[in-house]
């Protein structure tokens, strides 16, 4: 019996596929949103400053899906084996990338109220946050078995 890619059933209940489908949106918006605020700092022009912040907002608010459906793929698709390894590291990273996305954000959202320049720290905990955004995603293509062995 083959399964229909087009089947809404298949689509929405799936084991994890949302959580897979979903991630790429918050890591691809704060990555650019990385690159942007950094070439907004080097070059002076507002609209890739502009474009920064609005990647960070929307980056943000789409962790809040990614992170439910995380749960929901951990204990669905990963039949809510003990957090230990691999999928413990990933969920921390998860947490602590989901709070550095949000914190990245909130630095731009409180300079943006004032009529100071952005502080120089932020590209610091942005290149962090960046570091942290990609080892999150490379050990969660481990566990999806994109990456290796799942």
């Amino acid at each position: 019996m083959s399964v229909n890619p087009f089947d809404l059933k298949t689509i929405v209940l799936a084991k994890h596929a949302q959580h897979v489908v979903l991630i790429h949106f918050p890591i691809a918006l704060f990555l650019v949103g990385v690159v942007f605020d950094f070439l907004a700092q080097r070059t002076g022009r507002r609209g890739l400053a502009e474009a920064a912040y609005f990647n960070f907002l929307v980056a943000a608010i789409s962790t809040v899906p990614v992170l439910v459906t995380g749960v929901l793929a951990w204990q669905f698709a990963l039949e809510g084996q003990k957090l230990k390894g691999t999928l413990l590291e990933h969920i921390v990273l998860a947490c602590v990338s989901t709070l550095m996305i949000w914190l990245v954000w909130w630095v731009h959202f409180r300079g943006r109220r004032r009529p100071r320049p952005l502080p120089n720290y932020r590209l610091a905990i942005e290149f962090l946050a960046f570091g942290i955004v990609t080892l999150t995603a490379h050990l969660g293509g481990f566990l999806s078995g994109v990456n290796g062995p799942g």
